[in-house]
């Protein structure tokens, strides 16, 4: 058995810091946690087809011509004339079975955009926490985790997340020169993990979406491990990768 390069586990606590890093051989991991990367997992938990994350919400509704259900969200509030807006409530429902969704959000689609020169980009949040960090196991690459923010600003439940795959990775993967992002977000979650809802109770995303009444949706967002999808980038579209890895292997075995 061949030996594995050494790999690493890296954290960028800003798309605005994306140009200090070297992405073309790691595996980047976009997160954000409330709610778009949660959202994304939902709607592969519920059998959606692909999902098209794009900038601008023009571009989404240029899908609607295509067959696409459409989504965006601004502000973290649903835009009139879409079919979801960003709660992981709305890709609870069996339409979305079998479909193509195109998206745009405030922070995340935004945040895939930053990288889309990485050898890989996969989408994490608590909700498929640990079947991400299985899958990231079994990759020969290095890792970056990207939190997403709030419109380029730091924010704390993205570093939680990015802080808990740390967590999970460590016996795995060692930390890059540039370990103190990874360790501070690390020693973060560890304050944090017994309760995550608690701990976020002042930070500003958490009060901004407070106001819009959706505790739920946080409160769910929050809770670890609801899906075991990796939604991961093909060719600009997100799948499934646990699926589509499956159906690549059962196809080379056929042909």
């Amino acid at each position: 058995m061949s030996k594995k390069s050494v790999r690493y586990v890296d954290v960028c606590f800003s798309p605005a810091l994306i140009h200090l890093h070297d992405v073309s051989e790691s595996i980047v991991v976009v997160i954000d946690v409330l709610r778009a990367t949660s959202s994304i997992c939902v709607a592969f938990a519920n059998g959606v087809k692909s999902i098209v994350p794009v900038a601008t919400i023009e571009e989404s509704l240029a899908y609607r011509e295509k067959g696409f259900l459409v989504g965006a969200e601004r502000n973290g509030e649903m835009l009139d004339g879409f079919d979801f807006g960003n709660s992981p409530y709305s890709y609870m429902d069996t339409k979305i079975k079998g479909r193509d969704v195109a998206l745009s959000t405030t922070n995340g689609t935004q945040a895939i955009a930053a990288v889309k020169g990485a050898y890989k980009i996969v989408v994490g949040s608590f909700l498929n926490l640990d079947i991400l960090c299985t899958w990231l196991k079994e990759q020969d690459r290095s890792v970056l985790l990207l939190c997403s923010g709030w419109k380029n600003s730091f924010n704390l439940e993205d570093t939680l997340f990015a802080g808990a795959v740390v967590d999970g990775l460590q016996n795995d993967f060692d930390l890059s020169q540039m370990r103190d992002s990874a360790l501070a977000a690390q020693h973060l979650y560890n304050l944090a993990k017994n309760d995550l809802d608690g701990f976020l109770e002042k930070s500003s995303h958490r009060i901004r979406l407070e106001k819009l009444n959706i505790d739920s949706d946080i409160k769910y967002c929050l809770t670890p491990n609801q899906t075991k999808v990796v939604p991961i980038i093909i060719d600009g579209a997100l799948v499934n990768a646990i699926l589509f890895f499956i159906f690549v292997v059962s196809f080379l075995s056929l042909s």
